[in-house]
Parts: structure tokens; C-alpha cells; sequence
């Protein structure tokens, strides 16, 4: 009997809590998260699947991949003089290996979304068009980028790029080291200019993931057709 009656005692003190503000903040804050978390997802799913495709970053001026700085001066140079064949090659095989990278990326951009745990939910779902994207970016980017440059190197290997870097790095040069003069490391030129553009092409293909990951975002919170599970009509309602 004293059991029974202790059972019953705990158990009107559980609904009791439950229907506390407090506990009823904690179930709309765990829901709130959840749904941040499904946007992201879903936005990272439709952004990579949008720049996987053959021209995905190639024809998309918004995400679109140019080559380093200190090379594309030199293209823009021998383009005048109808000399910069090579190195237009070597900018288009650049975004479609960005594109070869996106099955990969959308893996580590998902697996990264379900681990990270996110802070003040409700604050995100109240803050601008593109606060979530904001705050992955924030809390994730150095590693998105460490965890995507092994597969782009891959890509960018099996693409040719590396053997254009090479068969171009003579061209690049006038009697004397142009890549040291533009500050590209004291390694060999070639060696130099692969990992400045396996660097970069990282990093612009982490940027176009992010520029559709905020327009995906910026749809969900506005269009309720675009919120496609229960849990985002139920969050962003």
C-alpha cells in the first residue's frame, strides 16, 4: 500500500513538473533544436544535390570557382593575347571537380548537422533570414574544410588538374620564380601552386555550399511548402 501510494506520489510530481513553464520551455527548446537541425539538414541535402551536378558550380555565377588569384591575373593577361587556353582548362576542371566533391560533402555536412549541438535554438529561430546557416558556418567551417580537402585533393588528381598545374608551371614562369614573387611558399613552383589550388578550391566550394544552405533556409522560413517534414511546419510553423 505505502508502495502504491509512493508511485502514485512521484508520479503526479513527474506531471506536476511537466506542466511547469520550465518544463514546458525544456520540451519547446528540445523542439526548437530539432527543427533548426531538420532545416539545416534538408537545406544541405538540396544545396549539395544542386552542386553536384555537371555544371553545378561551373554555370552558376552566384558559386562559380575562379582560379587563385595569383594565377588568374596571369589569365587575364595571356587571354588578351588569346594565350590563355590552358589556363581555361584548368578553372573549368577546378569547378567540375568541386562537383565530384558534393556525394562526399553532403556526407560530412549531414553527419556534422546530427553531432553539433545547438545553443540558444529559440534565439536562432528568431533571428535573421539566415541565422542558422550563420551558426553552423560559425561553429563549423574549420573543420567541414579539413574534413573536404582530402576528397577535393582526390578530385582534383583524377580530374587532370595537378598534371595541367605542372605542364602549365613553365609558362608561369619568365627567367625567374613569379609563384615566390607572389608569396606561394618557398617549395618547388608546381608543388607550391597544387596545394594553393587544392586550398582554394576547397574553400570556394565550402562557400558555394553555404550561399545555397542560406537560400534554402531563407525558403523554409518563408514558403510553407518548402518546410517538408512534421517537425518544420511544427518549428517554423
Amino acid at each position: 500500500m505505502l508502495r502504491r501510494k509512493f508511485l502514485i506520489s512521484g508520479g503526479a510530481g513527474l506531471l506536476a513538473l511537466a506542466a511547469t513553464p520550465s518544463g514546458l520551455a525544456f520540451t519547446r527548446d528540445r523542439t526548437t533544436d530539432r527543427g533548426i537541425r531538420d532545416a539545416l539538414r534538408v537545406a544541405a541535402e538540396l544545396a549539395t544535390q544542386r552542386l553536384g551536378q555537371r555544371g553545378g558550380f561551373f554555370d552558376d555565377d552566384q558559386v562559380h570557382i575562379p582560379l587563385p588569384r595569383s594565377v588568374s591575373r596571369v589569365q587575364s593577361q595571356l587571354r588578351r593575347i588569346g594565350l590563355a587556353g590552358s589556363l581555361d582548362d584548368l578553372e573549368r576542371d577546378i569547378n567540375h571537380a568541386a562537383e565530384d566533391t558534393m556525394p562526399g560533402a553532403r556526407r560530412i555536412f549531414l553527419n556534422t548537422i546530427q553531432d553539433f549541438s545547438v545553443r540558444d535554438g529559440v534565439g536562432i529561430l528568431r533571428g535573421g533570414n539566415t541565422a542558422a546557416t550563420d551558426y553552423l558556418r560559425g561553429r563549423t567551417e574549420g573543420e567541414l574544410t579539413s574534413l573536404l580537402r582530402r576528397p577535393m585533393g582526390q578530385a582534383l588528381a583524377s580530374s587532370g588538374v595537378y598534371d595541367t598545374v605542372q605542364s602549365i608551371e613553365p609558362h608561369l614562369n619568365s627567367g625567374r620564380n613569379l609563384l615566390s614573387r607572389w608569396g606561394l611558399g618557398s617549395n618547388s613552383p608546381s608543388e607550391s601552386l597544387r596545394e594553393t589550388v587544392t586550398d582554394h578550391a576547397t574553400e570556394k566550394a565550402i562557400d558555394g555550399v553555404f550561399y545555397y544552405i542560406a537560400r534554402e533556409e531563407i525558403a523554409i522560413r518563408r514558403d510553407p511548402v518548402r518546410r517538408t517534414t512534421d517537425i518544420l511546419r511544427r518549428v517554423f510553423g
